[in-house]
């Protein structure tokens, strides 16, 4: 007994092969073409071989699976795999979901998976936090890359060459109490920082 499937099939394998009779024949020619049994269960053959291969693709891509990692302000942080095409949203759930602090917006929810992606959840602190940096980046940095030594944070000065932990405190330490810097050659007031570590960093600073 066949299948609902089944004649579902048969019934599209023989829609498409009269299509391919009405190309064939100039597309509403009044013309006949008559197929011999053989002939027409050697096109049914094609036609479901065709559509066979497209469901194997499909299948194939839905039995992909993903690993990754949620993490963050979720209710369950781990390692969790999903079918692949799984979207952001899917994996958070796996995950229990977001806490009750978390920013929904911090990430786009909609976004495909990738295997051995970290997805990580923010807190509304955390988001808030990564913007006032993110702010601070733009106004500490001049038009043309140079780090401004009266606005620079402690992390861009440190990216300066020969720029420590320890000389970053007292360049910070020295604009607090003296008002700021007045030129670059200011720097070289800092204990630690003569000529030799100057000459490296004075086309990467400026003082606005």
């Amino acid at each position: 007994m066949q299948t609902k499937e089944c004649r579902r099939k048969k019934k599209t394998v023989w829609i498409v092969i009269s299509l391919w009779l009405m190309v064939i024949t100039g597309c509403g020619k009044t013309e006949k073409v008559y197929l011999s049994t053989e002939e027409e269960t050697e096109a049914a053959e094609r036609v479901e071989q065709s559509m066979g291969q497209d469901t194997g693709q499909e299948k194939a891509e839905q039995d992909t699976e993903c690993a990754v990692y949620v993490c963050g302000a979720v209710v369950t942080p781990g390692v969790y795999v999903l079918p692949g095409g799984s979207r952001i949203c899917e994996a958070v759930a796996a995950a229990g979901g977001m806490q009750e602090n978390a920013a929904y917006e911090s990430l786009n929810q909609a976004e495909e998976i990738h295997d051995g992606q970290m997805i990580v959840v923010l807190t509304e602190e955390e988001m808030q936090n990564e913007q006032v940096q993110k702010d601070d980046t733009q106004k500490s940095d001049t038009a043309d890359g140079r780090v401004d030594l009266n606005t620079a944070t402690k992390t861009q000065l440190m990216t300066l060459p020969g720029i420590g932990e320890t000389k970053a405190d007292s360049i910070i330490a020295y604009r607090e109490k003296n008002g700021g810097f007045s030129s670059i050659e200011d720097i070289k007031k800092i204990e630690g920082i003569k000529e030799g570590v100057f000459s490296k960093i004075k086309d990467s600073i400026a003082v606005n």
